[in-house]
């Protein structure tokens, strides 16, 4: 007979937790900001990350490949943004497995989470933005359970470009976009038009075929935050920034994905898109069936206490008709 599954986390002080009407919010419209989720201390440490990353940036002369058609080609060739710093950095480890930000996480999404990737923005003035996009579209999950939590290490505004979201778009399918390979999120011809579009991510309107989505909605909102708010959004939400148009302002901000540690990770951020990455993915929360890597800088992690397992699950009809599950004590 099945067991019952039990998730609980261990318990331990200052655990946030969260709303009802918060849950809610998030599943209808596609996102959720909690405000100061993140302490002084958490993100001094991130800053102080960021801003060596900056210096180092400073001293970089390199030049985008002419012959690549990333519109974010540049943003890397300069290191303005820079991917999986929680591979090589304790901080950026601390950051990512920061438990405040996996107990929002667990709630939206868990209650067993991976932690799959970290990304640090600088976004220096005149440069940075990023055209309409789904998150999922990089990272695909199966079952499609991606989210991302996009932490502002200073003030974000419209004017040192802060993300736009498009509220309610998290309903719409990922449309597969041209020249990005790796497999569907979505079944192969489980659609009728479920058409392919085409400069994901361009910063161009008229060209970045996405935007044509977007005009089915209400305007997008800007997302302004401080620092220590948090922006938790659905992989499918339609989303951008625009270039930071001040002179002396960056934009720093660390921003991280998480998915359930049920679903089946085809992505490891190497390279490599195929069987299965989830054994380089962390267990941050609960438990699974799937394997996973512990935190490589031994951040603390808080998984599920033990299964009940003294239980099983057998069937019992009722005068209805229905069947409903009762449970019974497991046989010594």
């Amino acid at each position: 007979m099945g067991k019952f599954y039990i998730p609980k986390s261990r318990a331990r002080d200052n655990r946030y937790l969260v709303s009802v009407k918060d849950y809610s919010h998030y599943h209808r419209e596609g996102y959720l900001i909690v405000r100061n989720l993140l302490s002084k201390e958490d993100i001094d440490e991130l800053y102080e990350l960021a801003e060596q990353s900056r210096l180092n940036s400073l001293q970089l002369d390199n030049q985008a490949d002419r012959d690549s058609k990333d519109p974010l080609k540049e943003e890397f060739a300069k290191a303005t943004r820079i991917h999986m710093m929680s591979r090589f950095s304790g901080a950026a480890e601390r950051g990512m497995l920061n438990p405040r930000i996996v107990d929002v996480t667990e709630a939206l999404v868990g209650p067993d989470v991976y932690a799959l990737q970290s990304m640090l923005f600088l976004n220096p003035p005149g440069k940075g933005g990023q055209g309409w996009h789904q998150d999922a579209c990089y990272i695909k999950t199966h079952p499609d359970t991606l989210i991302g939590a996009w932490i502002a290490l200073e003030e974000a505004d419209e004017e040192n470009g802060c993300l736009w979201v498009v509220p309610g778009s998290n309903h719409e399918p990922i449309y597969p976009p041209d020249g990005v390979g790796g497999g569907n999120v979505h079944a192969v011809d489980a659609f009728e038009d479920l058409n392919g579009v085409q400069n994901v991510s361009h910063l161009d309107d008229s060209v970045n075929t996405l935007s044509k989505v977007v005009a089915y909605y209400p305007p997008a909102i800007p997302v302004r935050l401080s620092p220590g708010d948090v922006l938790f959004f659905h992989s499918h939400l339609l989303h951008r920034s625009y270039p930071n148009r001040t002179q002396d302002r960056y934009r720093r901000s660390f921003v991280c994905h998480y998915c359930n540690a049920r679903s089946w990770v085809p992505w490891d951020h190497d390279g490599f898109e195929g069987h299965s990455g989830n054994y380089r993915q962390i267990l941050v929360r609960g438990n699974t069936n799937l394997p996973y890597a512990e935190p490589a800088f031994g951040t603390e992690v808080y998984l599920a206490d033990g299964e009940e397992e003294s239980s099983s699950i057998t069937m019992m009809g009722m005068d209805n008709g229905m069947m409903m599950p009762i449970g019974t004590e497991k046989d010594e």
